[in-house]
């Protein structure tokens, strides 16, 4: 994770040392004079090397878990984090459980059911949904649900209702590669010499299937699920956007279109230390259900 966060950390600031557009400017705005523009780039350390500046912003982050000051708002970067990362963190666990219900339930189900309707129907819908955009795939949803329908709010955050919508969007195409990589994990798991012992023995198909079956598919599909996560919460920057939900996805684009540096370094290294915290908590999750690593350290221990 020490790793992560320096790689994340020189990338962002890199990038946006490099971006188009002078920093006090884009946040003091363009009838600005040139000493105001001087006085700002004294007061945030912008004349010193860039080197000096990440290393300072590194030293931060590591001895006081401090992501800076913004510049926009002149607030902390870690309080307007932890305001925001509880709604970013609803619409990305809400979406994940979402895709990955129906992504495993109709994959076990297409794998069992191999060649039939439902099979190719599943096959289909989940080549086309994986390949939807997500942004277009929201404003179709909100159209429907919330324009048409009326059965859902369109924007902001009052009430569980406002996380439907957000949560079907980066759903369903999530559940669309789960659907697509648990049928692949099925139908090696149901073709093993266990499965056929355990038809033999006159096990009820259900049990032999969800039990036996799924049980020994369910150690690729976590580790599975848990990349997917990532890309869940980068998805929630674009969706968050879309809503008008004021999340840490928000946050960050409306950042780098005003060229906040501490805003968009410490939003994206916060994104990557939960990224990082999520794959900690899969390489465990994955240990206990594994009996081979269970095994193995409790020969250790």
């Amino acid at each position: 994770m020490i790793l992560i966060i320096i790689g994340v950390a020189l990338v962002v600031l890199s990038i946006m040392e490099k971006t188009y557009g002078d920093a006090a400017v884009m946040v003091l705005g363009d009838n600005v004079s040139s000493e105001t523009i001087d006085a700002f780039n004294k007061q945030h350390g912008l004349e010193r090397p860039f080197v000096v500046r990440y290393l300072d912003y590194i030293y931060g982050i590591f001895t006081r878990f401090d992501f800076g000051i913004s510049w926009l708002t002149s607030r902390p970067v870690v309080t307007t984090l932890k305001e925001r990362i509880p709604i970013t963190l609803i619409i990305a666990i809400s979406s994940i459980t979402f895709a990955s219900i129906i992504g495993v339930l109709l994959g076990v189900l297409s794998a069992v059911k191999q060649y039939s309707a439902l099979d190719y129907v599943a096959r289909v819908a989940a080549m086309v949904m994986a390949a939807v955009p997500v942004f277009w795939l929201g404003m179709m949803l909100s159209v429907l649900f919330a324009l048409h329908l009326g059965w859902l709010p369109a924007s902001g955050v009052g009430s569980w209702k406002n996380f439907v919508l957000p949560m079907m969007t980066l759903g369903i195409p999530y559940s669309a590669r789960i659907l697509r990589s648990t049928r692949t994990y099925m139908l090696e798991a149901v073709r093993q010499d266990f499965v056929r012992t355990a038809r033999a023995k006159g096990i009820p198909e259900r049990v032999v299937i969800w039990k036996h079956a799924l049980g020994n598919a369910c150690l690729p599909i976590i580790n599975t699920i848990g990349v997917y996560i990532g890309g869940l919460l980068g998805g929630a920057v674009v969706t968050e956007t879309v809503f008008g939900i004021n999340g840490l996805g928000s946050y960050i684009i409306n950042s780098v279109n005003r060229k906040d540096i501490p805003a968009v370094a410490g939003g994206t290294v916060f994104l990557a230390i939960i990224f990082s915290l999520i794959l900690l908590t899969v390489d465990i999750l994955y240990a206990l259900v594994d009996p081979r690593i269970k095994a193995r350290y409790a020969k250790k221990g």
